[in-house]
């Protein structure tokens, strides 16, 4: 705000004033709400971090398996194998609200047990693995899946949060300030004219009654 075009008056230091105040209230409730993302944001991040490990972890082994089969059985025997699903599965998606910010979910039903759809004579037992464990892990896959896309959405939404918050501390309520201290010196100042004018005045009344009676 700049001050040369500030109207010095008292209904412009009373406007201000009242901005000011509901600049910091405003302030105190982003800086709240931005501590809750943060918090929410460091649970899904550690939970995703447990879940990410793990699933690392056993999809090693599944691609070691997968790795060993193909070496075993020639590469069209495998993809023939592999064309028709061995279990179906349903997903929906939905959402959650986090301080007014609604994140995705997936939620999965499994509809019964899995079931390896090929023949087994011209197949190795390794593939046989890989895709149970594979069908095993989904599960855990689509929950990392949710928990990233949740991650990455609390981010950029602390990250606004985090400009909005500096832009009021930094910028907006040091500008009111300086604005409201611009204000009442110039208001203190006029206060001053008037009672050095008022002064004045009656000591010019009080001459001109002094010449007059004598």
């Amino acid at each position: 705000m700049a001050l040369t075009r500030v109207n010095p008056t008292r209904m412009e230091l009373f406007r201000l004033k009242k901005q000011l105040a509901i600049a910091r209230r405003g302030h105190k409730l982003l800086k709240d709400k931005q501590d809750e993302m943060v918090r929410q944001f460091m649970m899904i991040i550690r939970e995703t971090r447990e879940i990410r490990i793990e699933v690392e972890e056993q999809l090693k082994k599944i691609i070691s398996r997968y790795a060993k089969a193909k070496l075993k059985a020639r590469r069209e025997t495998i993809l023939e194998a592999l064309m028709v699903p061995a279990k179906a599965l349903k997903i929906a998606s939905g959402s959650k609200t986090v301080m007014n910010i609604k994140l995705p979910t997936v939620s999965f039903a499994d509809e019964g047990k899995i079931d390896l759809t090929y023949g087994f004579a011209f197949t190795p037992g390794d593939l046989d693995k890989a895709v149970l464990a594979l069908s095993e892990l989904l599960p855990r896959l689509i929950k990392l899946a949710e928990l990233e896309k949740q991650s990455d959405m609390l981010a950029k939404e602390i990250e606004k949060t985090r400009r909005r918050v500096n832009a009021i501390e930094f910028v907006m309520i040091p500008e009111m300030t300086e604005t409201i201290k611009y204000i009442t010196m110039k208001l203190e100042d006029n206060e001053r004219s008037n009672i050095i004018r008022l002064m004045k005045s009656k000591e010019i009344i009080m001459a001109k009654t002094t010449s007059l009676s004598d």
